[in-house]
């Protein structure tokens, strides 16, 4: 399939697309906000630059887009052109996620992911259940968290 954009645009596209500060991230700092959590953002000396961070409860959180992070959700699809540049590429960030997963772990820290297919998408999650999980992950002892889109055999999303 060739491109529907000239390549300046599609440079100007691809320029214009964000790496912090999200509308999925914005969501979840603003939630965990209000429910009284205080957090650091893209902490620079922590492994993979986390977008929030919970010096508290020693707990880092990343809000993943699931077309850059190579998520198998209803909301990736490979590109139709450049295919090897795409696979290279997300295959980086896949790599790279689960290196910085790997160094958080041995640094003490405890790694928590929400998926942009939790947030929209037809399997997204109701916000407030979504908030939930996350808080009570953070007020656990322990462990890792991994947030997603409903799955078929979850009650279908209320949207929010």
């Amino acid at each position: 399939m060739v491109d529907v954009h000239d390549k300046a645009t599609r440079s100007r596209n691809m320029a214009a697309i964000r790496g912090v500060n999200t509308r999925p991230e914005m969501m979840i700092r603003r939630g965990l906000h209000a429910r009284g959590f205080r957090f650091r953002l893209h902490d620079r000396k922590l492994p993979g630059r986390p977008d929030l961070i919970f010096p508290k409860h020693r707990a880092a959180l990343f809000v993943h887009g699931c077309f850059w992070h190579g998520h198998g959700c209803h909301l990736f699809k490979w590109p139709g052109t450049r295919e090897e540049f795409w696979r290279q590429k997300i295959g980086a960030n896949v790599t790279r996620d689960e290196a910085s997963k790997k160094a958080l772990h041995e640094a003490g820290w405890r790694v928590g992911i929400v998926w942009e297919c939790a947030l929209k998408g037809r399997q997204r999650r109701p916000v407030d259940d979504l908030l939930n999980a996350v808080s009570d992950w953070l007020n656990a002892p322990d462990g890792d968290l991994t947030l997603q889109g409903l799955t078929e055999d979850e009650p279908e999303a209320v949207p929010s």
